[in-house]
């Protein structure tokens, strides 16, 4: 018998059986990696004989049997000729998916994320397949997959609104190739979206987002001329409910229970008569059975979940809220990767957000590797901590049971594959080691600098602005720009010494102009390291092969340019405003013309990563807002502009570049075209001997 199973150009693939749309998808997609590995089309066949490859749901003497998205790898020799061939047997739709996947990854070598990376696999003549038998091990988590949020790059990639087809297959297909099972498809998109259908069809659970119970239309788009008051209005919610439930009753789906106010808030902002803590806990509890015993109707023991999240934490804990039992309860992290409440504004009192250790389940969790908060969220860029404490926070949440459901907030995939694929190692098998997968990342991609390429990455979670006292206190890009944006804001209003608000959560207490003082230390601090890491990524970049270094280039080099740019734009922005406070415009004019220059360079690595497949992959970022922050410092440049140069914008031209010469005979006639604020601010750089690379 031979030892060796042969694919190639030659291989054919049937399935015996009933072909489901789910099916159809995975073998489409088995297929066109064939035909990129061997260079020309394959088809599937529908009788096995003669076929090489084998696929069938697993029967009753299968070792797999009735296990749960399982499946089995072993050779029978066919001796009508001779050879070996490969049977798959998969134990449910989940589990063929899955089989088809794994000799995709295993085999033919596709990489889970090749879409996002930009890695093809090799051309092959011909694979030589040890014939050993593989059978799935279990998943770690039962319904795992990815919250699809704050996705405004996958929104403004296409001109096409809501995203089509071509965004979201690639979604959901790495979702799949990762072992996920389940998606919240998008954030608040239109119904006419191809979105639920298209995630259902590729076999995947759907869920929803906790502001939206059951995936129903939100009650003020269905009824903007009603109260959206349960006591009210009752029958209206549970029409919506209940036309949600009808829609995906022949779908699966890990349904999600709960009450919020419209516009993902506590819905007493919109109902103020329940006032106390039992008022509100009985009402949520009230409703929660309510679509519980609705979703009962359609089905038997359907999986149910309801989020712990923000107000209904506290509520939770305090006793007033209780579910039905077999809910999923689920707890969340608090953006920042700490299982903890999160913090709201000022207001930060980090509550564990775990299930004590004696506490009835099932339970699961909700966790950010992404996050925009507009504080100091990574939107654009990657999870701003030691990756180490993801590996920590959910393997705690495993051991205290939390572990029937997982929902990762995914954003925008793209600059987040690194993370995603450590949460995926844990969603699989519940354990994994930081620095093993580092290595194993880094020969994945780098294989022309994987030692460098590591060193990099470790060094960017060591370079992130540590803010506050605890370890998950570390900034990501957003940090340079809505703090940056309520500065300028509150200087251009002349607001003076007060503090501003609403970046008390960093500064704390302290007046205005001490809280410039402090994001100016933070980014100073900073500074020096991001130079260096850049430098080395640029470095790196240059000598990685040229498939490997567009990969670096779009993910590291591009996360650390945005860092970079923005802590040097901040940097530049302070300096500008103490400059302001001394009444020397002019140079607070070049300051503030500098931080335009400096968060310009984050445009333009969005710019050089939109290359093929990724143009205009960046548009649409209406989060981070890179161009609100110029739009800021403008207004304020302008502003500077008006206290020492007006009226007619030629008095600092006169007083600092003019030749002194010239300032006695000059015609006014002649001197009369004042200069753009760019040339003007270079000339007046060059002038006050302002070198660049010093700020």
């Amino acid at each position: 018998m031979d030892k060796v199973f042969l694919l190639s150009g030659s291989t054919k693939i049937a399935f015996t059986g009933d072909i489901t749309v789910p099916l159809t998808h995975a073998f489409d997609i088995l297929l066109r990696d064939m035909e990129k590995v061997f260079g020309h089309k394959f088809d599937l066949e529908r009788e096995s004989p003669p076929a090489d490859i084998i696929v069938r749901e697993a029967g009753e003497n299968s070792p797999i049997y009735r296990k749960v998205e399982a499946f089995h790898i072993h050779f029978e020799q066919d001796p009508a000729r001779d050879k070996l061939i490969m049977m798959l047997e998969g134990s449910d739709e989940l589990g063929i998916i899955y089989g088809l996947l794994y000799i995709s990854r295993e085999y033919l070598g596709v990489d889970p994320f090749w879409f996002w990376t930009d890695k093809d696999p090799a051309k092959k003549e011909i694979i030589e397949i040890p014939a050993e038998e593989y059978i799935s091990p279990p998943y770690r988590v039962r319904y795992r997959g990815w919250f699809v949020n704050d996705e405004v790059c996958l929104i403004g990639w296409t001109d096409t609104y809501p995203p089509p087809k071509e965004v979201w297959h690639p979604v959901f297909e790495t979702l799949l190739r990762l072992g996920g099972n389940m998606v919240i498809p998008g954030t608040d998109l239109p119904r006419s979206g191809i979105h639920w259908d298209l995630a259902s069809d590729m076999g995947l659970y759907i869920t929803h987002h906790h502001a939206e119970p059951l995936g129903a239309e939100m009650f003020f788009r269905a009824y903007p001329d009603h109260e959206a008051s349960y006591d009210k209005n009752a029958a209206l919610f549970e029409g919506l409910w209940r036309e949600a439930i009808e829609k995906q009753k022949d779908k699966k789906a890990v349904w999600v229970l709960g009450f919020r106010g419209q516009g993902d808030c506590p819905f007493w902002e919109q109902d103020p008569s329940y006032n106390t803590p039992k008022l509100r806990g009985e009402l949520i509890s009230k409703v929660i059975r309510r679509q519980y015993e609705m979703i009962c109707e359609y089905a038997e023991n359907p999986p149910c979940s309801a989020y712990l999240y923000g107000e209904i934490t506290e509520l939770y804990r305090q006793g007033y809220i209780d579910f039905p039992e077999g809910v999923i309860k689920i707890w969340a992290d608090n953006g920042y990767g700490k299982m903890v409440s999160r913090r709201q504004g000022n207001h930060n009192p980090r509550v564990p957000s775990l299930p004590s250790p004696d506490e009835e389940g099932p339970h699961g969790v909700y966790y950010h590797v992404t996050f925009h908060d507009l504080q100091a969220s990574n939107h654009l860029t990657m999870f701003p901590s030691d990756p180490n404490l993801i590996r920590n926070e959910i393997i705690k949440a495993f051991n205290l049971g939390a572990d029937r459901y997982l929902a990762v907030n995914s954003g925008n995939i793209r600059p987040h594959v690194y993370l995603l694929d450590i949460m995926s190692r844990l969603w699989n098998s519940g354990e994994m080691d930081i620095e093993s997968h580092l290595n194993e990342f880094c020969a994945r991609y780098f294989s022309s600098g994987a030692d460098k390429a590591k060193e990099c990455y470790r060094e960017y979670f060591n370079r992130t602005i540590q803010y506050g006292p605890n370890d998950d206190d570390r900034a990501g890009e957003e940090f340079y720009h809505h703090p940056a944006r309520l500065i300028l804001g509150h200087w251009i209003r002349k607001e003076g010494a007060a503090p501003e608000k609403r970046l008390i959560w960093a500064t704390g207490e302290i007046d205005f102009n001490d809280q410039v003082r402090w994001f100016y230390d933070k980014c100073m601090s900073a500074a020096a390291g991001w130079i260096d890491l850049h430098e080395k990524c640029e470095k790196l970049a240059q000598s990685l092969n040229k498939k490997e270094a567009v990969f670096f280039r779009d993910n590291l080099l591009f996360q650390v340019k945005l860092h970079l740019s923005g802590c040097s734009g901040l940097i530049s922005l302070c300096k500008g405003y103490f400059s302001y406070l001394e009444d020397n415009y002019a140079l607070a004019f070049v300051y503030v013309s500098k931080a335009v220059r400096d968060y310009s360079e984050s445009l333009k690595a969005m710019s050089e990563s939109e290359h093929g497949r990724w143009k205009n992959f960046y548009r649409a970022d209406w989060l981070t807002n890179v161009k609100s922050t110029i739009y800021a410092l403008e207004a304020v440049r302008k502003s500077l502009r008006m206290h020492g140069d007006c009226p007619d914008f030629f008095l600092w031209y006169k007083e600092y570049l003019m030749p002194p010469s010239e300032k006695k005979i000059y015609l006014e006639n002649t001197h009369r075209n004042p200069l753009p604020d760019d040339v003007l601010a270079e000339r007046l750089m060059e002038k006050f001997l302002i070198q660049e690379d010093t700020l």
